[in-house]
């Protein structure tokens, strides 16, 4: 018979205050998440794959810590545990990208597809019809603000790891600049953004509710 479940005051009031009380709820956090991502990640690997079953025992592990930092930002707006799985799986969807582009030439990670915006990003299975299309909306106006905004250069780069999901330090190596110089690039870039997002009436907080869930 499974333990009950604990409720969101529950989970905040448990790991908040280091002590056994702390490690037992983050012992049953982590064996959630495990469960969870075996699920939700077969979208991507199968299902008996060794490589699965790693991939879910460090991402629960990585996840819990995400967490505890995390705590803070956590508005009750859903059940902790699923707030919790949408960290972990966007831990492990960032790992699977890491994977996935380590082998790829400059030009296909700088590629710019047009109309596929929506590919880029993987699917949250936790989000509902009207969120995604909230989602897909604003992706579309992020994507008008940024070739408005950011210089050729910039452009190519944000859309690689911001709408493609190529890791900066993999982009990095494939165009033989230093991590710190692609980074500033990045960080124009981004105050640019910043600053029209501004002027638009959006804040990154806005941008990261969306994508965070309600």
């Amino acid at each position: 018979m499974s333990a009950p479940t604990r409720t969101n005051p529950e989970w905040l009031l448990a790991l908040r205050e280091p002590g056994e009380a702390q490690e037992q709820a983050l012992a049953e956090l982590r064996q959630i998440l495990v469960r969870g991502l075996r699920h939700a990640l077969q979208a991507w690997l199968e299902g008996d794959s060794p490589a699965l079953e790693s991939l879910a025992e460090e991402t629960a592990q990585e996840a819990v810590l995400r967490v505890l930092e995390r705590l803070g930002t956590f508005q009750g707006r859903s059940r902790f545990t699923t707030w919790a799985h949408k960290v972990a799986i966007r831990i492990a969807l960032t790992e699977l990208r890491r994977k996935q582009w380590q082998d790829v030439s400059l030009d296909r990670m700088l590629e710019i597809e047009e109309g596929t915006e929506g590919d880029r990003w993987p699917a949250d299975p936790a989000a509902g019809p009207e969120l995604t299309v909230e989602q897909n909306d604003l992706l579309v106006r992020l994507s008008a603000i940024m070739q408005e905004e950011l210089t050729p250069r910039q452009m190519r780069v944000m859309q690689a790891a911001a709408l493609r999901g190529v890791p900066l330090e993999a982009l990095a190596q494939k165009m033989g600049m230093q991590r710190n110089a692609l980074y500033k690039l990045m960080h124009d870039a981004r105050l640019k953004l910043k600053r029209r997002l501004a002027r638009e009436g959006l804040s990154p907080a806005d941008i990261l509710q969306a994508f965070e869930g309600r």
